[in-house]
């Protein structure tokens, strides 16, 4: 392109160049700073507006750790067996603490007696397998 058709040519000898002219497309002047500048002076009620809480603490409130856990119904150990159990002395072992599983609940019913190892369990999963002629093994 010929720099005689180029936009900044119809700029020469203005001071602004299309930016206005108090804040002269210098770095972040034009908004007040870069990022949380002035929240506590010229942002103030911006700040109030969008994020009440920021700043300050709750130190009433300690942090908990954001524990996922993992957790399979009585209704899914044949299909689990199916693919991950095993047999030893003729019982059937479904080792659910291996797998990543922490608890084991009562959903639905199981027609197979099983041994399952697991850190944790409901009541009546407990009740469910042991009717079926299994049992429930907590591992740590």
């Amino acid at each position: 392109m010929a720099t005689r058709l180029r936009k900044n040519r119809k700029f020469r000898g203005g001071r602004h160049h299309g930016w206005g002219q108090v804040g002269q497309h210098r770095a972040s002047g034009h908004k007040g700073g870069l990022g949380q500048a002035g929240m506590h002076k010229h942002h103030f009620i911006k700040m109030l507006l969008t994020d009440p809480h920021h700043f300050g603490h709750d130190s009433t409130h300690p942090p908990h750790p954001n524990l996922v856990r993992k957790w399979l119904s009585v209704r899914d150990l044949d299909d689990f067996f199916l693919k991950f159990g095993k047999e030893e002395g003729g019982k059937k072992i479904i080792n659910l603490k291996e797998l990543g599983y922490d608890k084991l609940l009562g959903g639905g019913q199981t027609k197979n007696a099983y041994t399952v190892m697991v850190g944790r369990f409901s009541a009546s999963a407990e009740e469910k397998i042991k009717q079926a002629g299994g049992e429930v093994l907590a591992e740590v």
